[in-house]
């Protein structure tokens, strides 16, 4: 009996009509040749292409109506669980790829970010949501007063920079980064019930 060859979902949402695109791809097909994925609408469409041992991806963003190129690593475009590719500007993802639930579960929550922009202001305030980065900030200094904030690689110095929906953290020795959410609902319940947060960085010595 044949193995069933391994898929990969990728979903973005398209700035021209604002409803979600996914489809499916085996990897045979992502590693083929080019693929260009558009929306059932035709103003927009996802490129990927892989060349050699990296992949390029071209991201329609909604949150600043334009395109970004970006890349990473063929294998884990083709292995890993889920990838998240975000718009620099506001931080906010624009583009997964990966394992069918974990895409969908991501985009569901891409969907209720982006109903919270306006279209004819966006990127206007300070933040996406006000109320719900303010919670989140105030979650993660308290996770900081117990000591809570750590690095793979050992170091508990961080650093933290703040986005319009999301915040970064720093590892202040290997400069290992982690990202928080911070544009919904799910995105205060989902640090609400963390005590400890770790920064994927180097190994500890």
């Amino acid at each position: 009996m044949m193995e069933a060859e391994p898929k990969r979902t990728l979903a973005y949402l398209c700035p021209a009509c604002g409803q979600s695109v996914a489809v499916e791809r085996t990897a045979f097909q992502l590693a083929a040749s080019a693929n260009e994925l558009p929306c059932p609408c035709g103003k927009s469409a996802l490129r990927v292409e892989l060349e050699g041992v990296r992949a390029r991806l071209t991201v329609p963003c909604l949150f600043c109506g334009t395109e970004h190129t970006v890349t990473c690593p063929a294998e884990a475009l083709l292995n890993e669980r889920v990838l998240a590719f975000s718009c620099a500007a506001s931080g906010l993802d624009c583009c997964y790829v990966g394992e069918e639930g974990p895409v969908f579960a991501a985009l569901k929550r891409l969907e209720e970010a982006a109903d919270k922009l306006d279209p004819g202001n966006r990127g206007a305030g300070t933040f996406l949501d006000e109320l719900v980065m303010h919670e989140v900030l105030s979650e993660l200094r308290e996770i900081a007063q117990r000591d809570g904030v750590s690095c793979t690689c050992g170091s508990h110095q961080w650093k933290l920079q703040v986005n319009y929906s999301s915040i970064d953290l720093f590892c202040a020795q290997c400069g290992g980064a982690m990202r928080i959410p911070a544009a919904t609902a799910s995105d205060i319940d989902d640090i609400c019930c963390k005590t400890k947060l770790l920064i994927r960085g180097g190994e500890a010595q």
